[in-house]
């Protein structure tokens, strides 16, 4: 039987936490700074032109900008469902929110130096950066692994529907952040065999499966939100939802397929 999306009565935060917190606020603004990094660099690269795909272009200011803020953002507000301590959900929010600074920062410092950011041993300092940004990712998904664990250890909260929306974005970025580490360990493992134009051309089968992947926790629990907000019966709302889910699945399984033919 399906599983009812009646409304849950238990607080969305339940250890006492009212209102926005400091944490929270300051993860938000840090998401919008990153979010405008990455369109001041859209505008740079409509001036300066160049190529958009490849290793060195505006396009990783851009698209890591845009996608380290969104994500940020969405986190800081779907975890505040999620049935976690106060104290520990704002450490965790504040660790990932400085990661993504530091991510971003890396990667955008090497983009006007004209030089991969990834998988870039060059020179000492390319090799500090590079490194930099794969120990960042590994604090990615120790973090994010954690809001996923505290999903699936105990119900979220939240409008009906939520907790299968969470649960199922929360899943499906479990793909998003394998998918980077397997790109990563396969990119330094040609780098440092010699083969540095094969470990950048290696990562390109994986693109669409992270990035379609990366944001479903933000597309599923919006999609409950504006469902909430509309007078459709409770089966109905149930019904789209099941199949939003599906469909995502789906798009992530063709990206999967996808990848594992090309790659």
């Amino acid at each position: 039987m399906a599983a009812s999306l009646a409304p849950e009565r238990r607080p969305l935060v339940p250890y006492g936490v009212s209102g926005t917190s400091r944490a929270e606020r300051l993860c938000v603004a840090t998401g919008v700074l990153l979010c405008l990094s990455g369109l001041v660099h859209l505008a740079v690269f409509l001036v300066d032109g160049g190529p958009w795909f490849g290793p060195v272009s505006w396009r990783k200011p851009v698209t890591f900008g845009l996608s380290f803020g969104l994500t940020l953002i969405a986190v800081t507000w779907v975890t505040s469902y999620l049935r976690i301590g106060a104290r520990r959900r704002a450490a965790l929010l504040l660790v990932f929110a400085a990661d993504c600074v530091v991510e971003v920062a890396g990667i955008t410092l090497q983009a006007w130096r004209r030089v991969p950011s990834h998988l870039n041993t060059g020179t000492p300092f390319d090799t500090a950066v590079a490194m930099t940004l794969a120990v960042g990712g590994g604090v990615l998904v120790v973090v994010l692994s954690a809001f996923a664990a505290a999903a699936f250890l105990r119900r979220p909260g939240g409008p009906p529907g939520m907790a299968l929306a969470l649960r199922s974005g929360f899943a499906i970025l479990m793909v998003a952040l394998l998918s980077g580490a397997v790109m990563i360990a396969r990119g330094v493992a040609l780098s440092r065999t010699g083969h540095q134009q094969a470990a950048y051309d290696s990562t390109a089968p994986l693109k669409p499966l992270h990035g379609v992947s990366l944001h479903a926790v933000l597309v599923l629990p919006a999609l409950v939100l504006l469902l909430s907000r509309t007078s459709w019966s409770e089966v109905t709302r149930q019904r789209f939802l099941y199949a939003a889910v599906g469909a995502y699945t789906a798009a992530v399984l063709v990206a999967g397929v996808r990848a594992g033919l090309t790659w």
